[in-house]
C-alpha cells in the first residue's frame, strides 16, 4: 500500500488558511445564531478543530425564510429580466474563479479532498455551472396553445417560490452551485443549509454572492444540524420546496416532513450502489483503471461509486490481478500533497462506519484481497480496500458503503450481469465496458438506473441531467431538468368571440 503518511502523521503539510465567515448568513449579512449555540467543524487530515461555526436552529431558519419570503414576494429578484439575472451570476463566477486557490483549500481541510483536483476542478466548474445556468435565465418560456374550443390559451413559467436547499458534505462545492445556480436562474429565492462537517465553502460563496450583487435575501446560508435546522426547512410553512441530496434514510423522513406540512414538492438525490460490468471483450488493463477511479475517486464518498463491479469469467482471474497491483500502487496521504491521490474520510463516524463494514464483509466470508486497515493513528486515512467471492445478499454488496471499498463479482451471461446489476435497491448509475455497441445498447437500456456510462465513468456535464431511479430517489440535477424543477405552469386563458378561426 502506497502510502505519504509515517509515524501516524502526513509527510506532506500545508498551512491551513485563515477562515474568514463563520456566521449565519441572513439577509446578506454575517450573523450569529439566535441562541449564540457554536459549533466545530473538523480537519479530517488531523482530527482537530479548523474553527466554530454558528449552530443555525429552528428559529435561525424562521428569520432566514422570512427574509427569503420579503426578498421573493416584494423583491426585484423574481421580477428582474433574465438577462439582468444573468449578469449577476456571470460577475459571482468570476468573483469565484478569482479566489478558486482559497476555496479549494476550504474544501480540502473541511472535506479531505484533493487540494489539487479541487483547485483545477471542483471551484472552476462551480463558475462554470453559474455561466451554464445565466445562460438559461432569460430563455424561460411557455407556450402559446390551441384550444379545441373558443379560446385563447398560453402557459407561463414562473419561480416556484422560496426553496430549502440542504446538501451533503462529500462535494460541498459542487452540491451547493448545483442547487443555487439553477433556482436562482429561475428566480426563486432560498435557504441553504450546508452539512455540518463542511459549512466553510458555503459561507465563503455567501460572502462573494454579496460582493456579485444579489440582493439581500435572495440567499441564505444556515449552517446547523440535520435534526434541527435541516428538519426546519423540510417542515417550514413557508417554504414552497425542498431540494435534498444525501442518505436515503434522511429523504424518506424530509418527504415526510414535506407531506405533513404544506405538502411541498421535493427533489431527492439519494444513495447508490452502482454496478460496474465489465465484459470479455474489455481491454484489460483499461478496464482495471477505470474500476479502480470508479471505487477511490473522492476515497469513494461519492453516491455513484461504482462500488459492485462485475467482471465476465474469461477475463476474471487477469482482471482481478492487475486490480490489485494498481489498488497497491495507490497513494494515500494528505490531499495538499499533489502525488497523493486519495485523502481522508470527512470524519471520524464515516471512518468508523467504514472500518466496520470492512469487518462486516470479512465476517460474511469474502475474500479480502487487499487493503481492509486503517492507516497511521491521527486523521481518518484508510487503505483502498477489494473484496472477492461476493455474494450478492452480503451487506457489503448491498448497503451504500460511502467508502474505499469494493466488491468484485463474476458473471457468465449478459442476461445474469442485468440481473445482478439491477439486484440493489438504489438505482443512481451504472458503468458497461465493452467494445460491443449491441451489449452497450441492450445492457444500458436494461438496467434500471438514471444514468449510465459505457466505457467511461463520472463523466458529468452541466447539460447532462443526473438523477435516480427506485431508493436513489426522484428529480434531476444538472441540465435543463434542473431549471424546471425550481419552475411552475400556470395556464392563463381568456375567451375569443367571433374569430375567423380558432
Amino acid at each position: 500500500m502506497s502510502s505519504l503518511i509515517s509515524n501516524g502523521k502526513p509527510n506532506f503539510s500545508s498551512e491551513i488558511p485563515t477562515i474568514k465567515f463563520t456566521k449565519l448568513f441572513i439577509n446578506g449579512q454575517f450573523v450569529d445564531s439566535l441562541s449564540g449555540k457554536e459549533f466545530e467543524t473538523i480537519d479530517p487530515r488531523t482530527g482537530e478543530l479548523i474553527a466554530k461555526i454558528a449552530e443555525g436552529r429552528k428559529e435561525d431558519i424562521d428569520v432566514a425564510v422570512k427574509a427569503a419570503r420579503v426578498a421573493f414576494d416584494d423583491g426585484p429578484w423574481p421580477r428582474m429580466p433574465g438577462a439582468e439575472r444573468a449578469k449577476i451570476l456571470l460577475k459571482w463566477a468570476d468573483l469565484i474563479e478569482q479566489n478558486i486557490e482559497e476555496i479549494a483549500a476550504l474544501d480540502t481541510i473541511d472535506a479531505g479532498k484533493l487540494y489539487n483536483f479541487c483547485k483545477a476542478v471542483d471551484i472552476p466548474g462551480v463558475a462554470n455551472t453559474l455561466r451554464f445556468y445565466s445562460g438559461a435565465a432569460d430563455k424561460i418560456h411557455g407556450e402559446v396553445l390551441k384550444p379545441a374550443r373558443e379560446l385563447h390559451a398560453y402557459t407561463l413559467m414562473e419561480p416556484i417560490g422560496v426553496v430549502g436547499h440542504i446538501i451533503p458534505w462529500n462535494f460541498p462545492s459542487t452540491m451547493f452551485v448545483a442547487k443555487v445556480a439553477p433556482s436562482l436562474a429561475a428566480g426563486c429565492t432560498m435557504v441553504l443549509k450546508p452539512a455540518e462537517q463542511t459549512p466553510l465553502s458555503a459561507l465563503f460563496y455567501a460572502h462573494l454572492s454579496k460582493q456579485a450583487g444579489i440582493p439581500d435575501g435572495v440567499l441564505n446560508v444556515v449552517p446547523g444540524f440535520g435534526a434541527t435546522a435541516g428538519a426546519a426547512i423540510s417542515s417550514h410553512m413557508d417554504i414552497d420546496k425542498v431540494s435534498f441530496t444525501g442518505s436515503t434514510e434522511v429523504g424518506r423522513e424530509i418527504m415526510i416532513s414535506a407531506a405533513r406540512s404544506n405538502l411541498k414538492p421535493v427533489s431527492l438525490e439519494l444513495g447508490g450502489k452502482s454496478p460496474l460490468l465489465i465484459f470479455d471483450d474489455a481491454d484489460v488493463n483499461k478496464a482495471a483503471e477505470l474500476a479502480l477511479i470508479g471505487i477511490l475517486f473522492n476515497k469513494g464518498e461519492i453516491c455513484v461509486a461504482g462500488s459492485r463491479v462485475f467482471v465476465q469469467e474469461g477475463i476474471y482471474d487477469e482482471f482481478e490481478k492487475k486490480l490489485v497491483e494498481k489498488a497497491k500502487a495507490w497513494i494515500v496521504g494528505d490531499p495538499f500533497d499533489p502525488k497523493v491521490q486519495q485523502g481522508p474520510q470527512v470524519d471520524k463516524k464515516q471512518f468508523e462506519k467504514i472500518l466496520s463494514y470492512i469487518e462486516q464483509g470479512k465476517k460474511e466470508g469474502a475474500t479480502l484481497l487487499t487493503g481492509g486497515k486503517n492507516i497511521g493513528d491521527k486523521g481518518y486515512y484508510i487503505e483502498p480496500t477489494i473484496f472477492s467471492n461476493v455474494k450478492e445478499d452480503m451487506l457489503i454488496a448491498q448497503d451504500e458503503i460511502f467508502g474505499p471499498v469494493m466488491a468484485l463479482m463474476k458473471f457468465k451471461t449478459i442476461e445474469e450481469a442485468i440481473k445482478s446489476a439491477n439486484n440493489t435497491r438504489y438505482g443512481l448509475a451504472a458503468g458497461i465496458v465493452t467494445k460491443n455497441l449491441d451489449i452497450a445498447n441492450t445492457v444500458s437500456r436494461s438496467i434500471r438506473a438514471g444514468i449510465i456510462w459505457i466505457n467511461c465513468y463520472f463523466a458529468f456535464g452541466n447539460d447532462i441531467p443526473y438523477g435516480g431511479y427506485k431508493m436513489s430517489g426522484f428529480g434531476r440535477d444538472f441540465g435543463l431538468e434542473s431549471l424546471h424543477k425550481y419552475l411552475q405552469v400556470k395556464s392563463v386563458v381568456t375567451p375569443i368571440y367571433n374569430s375567423p378561426w380558432l
